[in-house]
């Protein structure tokens, strides 16, 4: 069993107790006890110079010992349960995590029997522990008491990609740091589930890898963490940019009875390469703009970028470029030319045949050979391009291809429909393409509508 020549099945009902008693048998009498068994190689330092150890079952040696779990409970709070696998820990031991120069105390050593914990004096090889309120520990960390300028580790585990997301909200106003607190304390009990802040559509999104992943970790916030949340699929984070150059000016002028505004910028833009973002120029001359309000200019023009202007996205990939300009002695102020600069740009991109640009993601899908036409003719209907295949182990494949981001949200079950449940993904952000002009249409209505509303 220990080399894996042999694989016990074994059948026992939950319902009635049935086996149970037999599986256990089995368990004690012929499955490799600690001092038999294959204990995990550990490694001291970092890169190609790190050196292997191999863990010894001696209940006498230095302490290794791997937090494979981590559990947040409401009434004990955190709790690491832990698998030793060389030496002994006993209550008082002071212990270190991986790198960490900074040595924690092992208070009390608890034994975990269903939701029950039993405190035990020790734990030594083979034994599974719990350490509780110990901020320090996460996910896969290595115990141990040897000097602190040692880093000790493990070789890391492929987890699958999480790909699959929602956006998630707190439903009562006031609750959005509990939320991200329990959305902390999820992801540092799950490796496979991740969360990210999205500041383009300002959206919490939640990934996990499937659609039961993430349903079970909603109702942990319902039932265990009393969090009623809402949630919804993730908005795609479409940009805007133009095509042409184009030229406008604004003359901002406000008169009421004291101190009036007064400012007016005149400025050019310019399309700039895919990625490049913004580039605000200054070639004002003959102080017809005094410097000190070509800040306020810059900060009305990257208000109008945030904004957008034909379908409500962010601008990129444009140069600004402000010429000239008047001001007044006594009314120019700040917010003037905050306000000038804002609505010239917005009437220049107009004149520039803006479009939107849409994400593109990269795609490697995971399935049996046997699916291969299914999923690339899927891609193709999804506005996708596959650009190579590759055969991997036991009939697999694997499949690279570019597909926009608006077409992936439902993938995860159009994938488990052509492969039976058998086909994985994953994706990374390529770059940004210039959506279909009937995509664009649609976009810019929707924009007109949340605009009247």
């Amino acid at each position: 069993l220990r080399e894996g020549h042999l694989v016990p099945v074994c059948f026992v009902s939950a319902r009635n107790g049935a086996g149970v008693g037999e599986l256990l048998d089995i368990i004690t009498r012929l499955l490799a006890n600690p001092a038999e068994g294959n204990p995990p190689d550990f490694f001291r330092g970092e890169g190609n110079a790190a050196e292997l150890m191999h863990a010894r079952p001696d209940p006498d040696a230095h302490v290794l010992a791997q937090v494979f779990k981590i559990s947040i409970d409401p009434y004990v709070g955190k709790l690491g349960f832990v698998r030793v696998h060389q030496g002994t820990i006993r209550a008082g031991t002071q212990l270190y995590v991986g790198d960490g120069r900074k040595p924690f105390k092992v208070s009390h050593l608890y034994l975990q029997q269903g939701k029950g914990h039993v405190e035990v004096p020790s734990a030594g090889p083979g034994d599974i522990c719990a350490l509780a309120k110990i901020d320090e520990l996460h996910y896969d960390a290595v115990l141990h008491d040897a000097a602190e300028d040692s880093h000790i580790h493990l070789k890391p585990l492929p987890f699958p990609v999480a790909v699959h997301g929602i956006a998630i909200a707190p439903k009562r106003r006031g609750d959005e740091q509990r939320l991200s607190e329990l959305l902390g304390k999820l992801v540092s009990e799950d490796p496979c589930l991740r969360v990210e802040h999205v500041p383009a559509t300002n959206e919490t999104i939640v990934y996990g890898l499937g659609e039961l992943h993430l349903r079970v970790l909603l109702e942990r916030l319902r039932e265990v963490h009393k969090l009623e949340v809402d949630t919804h699929p993730p908005r795609i984070a479409y940009r805007e940019t133009i095509t042409q150059n184009a030229a406008a000016q604004y003359r901002h002028k406000k008169q009421s009875g004291g101190a009036g505004q007064f400012g007016e910028v005149h400025l050019r833009i310019e399309p700039l390469p895919r990625g490049a973002g913004f580039e605000f120029v200054d070639q004002v001359k003959g102080g017809t703009i005094p410097g000190q309000f070509m800040p306020a200019v810059e900060k009305g023009v990257r208000e109008a970028l945030a904004e957008g202007v034909i379908a409500g996205y962010p601008v990129q990939d444009v140069r600004v470029i402000v010429h000239d300009g008047k001001h007044h002695a006594v009314d120019s102020k700040e917010i003037a030319f905050v306000t000038a600069g804002k609505r010239a740009f917005q009437a220049a991109i107009r004149d520039a045949k803006p479009v939107v640009l849409e994400p593109i993601a990269r795609v490697h899908i995971t399935a049996p050979e046997s699916a291969m036409g299914a999923i690339t003719g899927d891609l193709s209907t999804r506005r996708g391009m596959v650009s190579g295949t590759d055969s991997g182990k036991l009939g697999q494949m694997t499949v690279t291809g570019q597909a926009p981001m608006a077409e992936l949200a439902d993938y995860q079950s159009r994938l488990n429909a052509m492969t039976a449940g058998q086909g994985s993904y994953s994706l990374a952000l390529s770059h940004y393409e210039v959506v279909p002009p009937s995509v664009q249409q649609q976009l810019t209505s929707q924009h007109k509508v949340r605009d009247e509303e």
